[in-house]
């Protein structure tokens, strides 16, 4: 899995991977580790992938657990919604703690603070402390906008869609692997000898104690940008530090990243639904084994192993012949798709039939938040952080409106709920419709042929007359350069006659 790219010798010389002018590699090597790019991605997705396994360690064992602290239907619902309620605010914090701090101090830092919930899990007596645990684990699930953050700060505009497509689902694959390793680890204690509902309990501290130490992992390993960490580099004069305030503003007046947000709510936010109603409505619909709902339902997360990342790499593929458009149409066809999957799934009524089409359904919808961002890096350069922590932000809104709504008590039976689930994602893809890049246009339209926009015109518009003056847009400078790959293959190649001259005819 490579995208290669021209390089100079020095360039070969400091890193281990091809780079561009900010730096960022231009190949994406799967099986290497090599420093910082490579490892920034590893120690990314694992870190990620922990805090996955620990926020959805409950629901396999629901069953279980419901009987020892006899949680009612709006027990479980209200706990269901309380695990991803709590991350809509951490995922917009995390993503100015990142633009401000790095992701390498926010994201180990945020799962330092969240591992003692997971621990505590073991000590819950009732419902409302079993919702309480569930919340704060919650909030871990933020370290998505970090990860997502790493990788659009340490890979280039050709890779960038592949290299956050994988990391963001391998991370994911923890939903789903969760649903394989509770009930192992549960069976295991309890075939020890211990009674079934101490068993659970024990089995907390599994993901708990990968959580805490994937967070050491970062801290000892990791680095926030190819060159170095946030605060070597402000000391040394190298990264200047940005105002909260103008992070701020230029992230939440782009209606681009809304846009994006309420599409990831309904891709992103299904899956987290998903996640938390699959098992158990496999293991009272069908009358099965726990341990049986355990695997189908972790068939569903474990789609993340492919299908998120082929959203990338697809993303990356259609950028390359059609540039961002190309990006735009193929988000919006696969959400889609994923939303009619979705409203059949509601509708089929045999075991077998159902389980062919969640596997179908987890596909698309998971291969669209893939997709998602593969168009979040360029929306804002200066406020890449508010962009993604609004659109991960958007993935838990969108997930707790769908409980609410949908799956909370008994209001709807789960299979009306996924059905109207369904109807839900294929509205809310149709927005999409309405993002335009001056640059590069949109899914209805090119860009304006009246007057030129240039990448530095768009991206240089977030800095004032004096900040350009004082040299602190220099870093958007090169990373507008370094963008022209998504006017698509026949305008860029005709548009890059010269690295001094702007082209004239995107």
């Amino acid at each position: 899995m490579e995208i290669s790219s021209t390089v100079t010798e020095t360039q070969h010389q400091k890193f281990a991977l091809p780079v561009d002018s900010e730096h960022k590699a231009t190949e994406f090597r799967l099986f290497s580790v090599a420093a910082p790019h490579m490892r920034a991605f590893h120690l990314s997705w694992i870190s990620f992938f922990a805090c996955f396994v620990s926020s959805f360690a409950a629901p396999p064992l629901l069953p279980i657990i419901r009987d020892n602290l006899n949680l009612t239907a709006t027990d479980i619902g209200n706990a269901g919604i309380a695990s991803v309620s709590g991350a809509v605010f951490a995922r917009i914090s995390m993503g100015t703690a990142c633009d401000l701090f790095g992701p390498r101090l926010a994201s180990a830092s945020l799962i330092l603070l969240t591992a003692p919930a997971v621990y505590f899990t073991s000590i819950a007596s009732s419902p409302v402390s079993f919702l309480l645990v569930r919340f704060f684990t919650g909030f871990s699930l933020a370290t998505f906008v970090s990860t997502q953050f790493w990788m659009s700060s340490m890979f280039s505009a050709p890779v960038v869609g592949t290299a956050n497509g994988v990391a963001g689902g391998w991370g994911n694959l923890g939903g789903g692997a969760t649903q394989l390793i509770m009930p192992l680890v549960f069976a295991v204690i309890r075939d020890i000898g211990v009674v079934k509902f101490t068993a659970w309990r024990i089995a907390f501290f599994i993901p708990a104690l990968f959580q805490t130490l994937s967070a050491f992992a970062i801290l000892t390993f990791g680095q926030d940008l190819p060159d170095g960490n946030y605060q070597r580099l402000q000391k040394s004069g190298n990264k200047q530090k940005d105002k909260f305030s103008h992070v701020f503003y230029h992230g939440i007046t782009n209606y681009r990243g809304w846009i994006l947000a309420l599409t990831y709510g309904y891709c992103f936010g299904v899956e987290l639904t998903v996640d938390n109603i699959v098992a158990e409505y496999f293991y009272d619909r069908f009358n099965l084994k726990l341990h049986t709902a355990g695997m189908i339902a972790a068939s569903f997360g474990l789609a993340n192993l492919f299908s998120r990342p082929g959203g990338g790499i697809i993303s990356d593929m259609m950028a390359k012949r059609f540039g961002m458009r190309g990006r735009l149409w193929t988000l919006w066809a696969v959400q889609t798709l994923g939303g009619v999957f979705c409203i059949i799934l509601g509708q089929v009524g045999s075991l077998s039939a159902s389980v062919v089409v969640m596997i179908i359904f987890s596909v698309f919808v998971q291969a669209a938040c893939g997709l998602t961002f593969g168009v979040v890096p360029f929306v804002s350069r200066r406020s890449l952080g508010v962009i993604s922590g609004m659109t991960g932000g958007g993935g838990n809104v969108g997930a707790v409106l769908t409980q609410l709504i949908f799956f909370k008590g008994s209001k709807y039976s789960k299979e009306t709920g996924i059905t109207l689930m369904g109807v839900m994602i294929v509205c809310c893809s149709l927005p999409i419709f309405l993002i335009y890049f001056p640059q590069w246009g949109g899914m209805l339209c090119g860009p304006s042929s009246e007057k030129v926009v240039t990448e530095e015109d768009y991206y240089l518009s977030e800095w004032s007359s004096k900040e350009k003056e004082n040299g602190l847009h220099q870093a958007s400078l090169k990373f507008a350069d370094n963008s022209r790959s998504e006017r698509g293959r026949r305008v860029h190649s005709a548009a890059m006659l010269s690295n001094n001259t702007p082209p004239t005819d995107a």
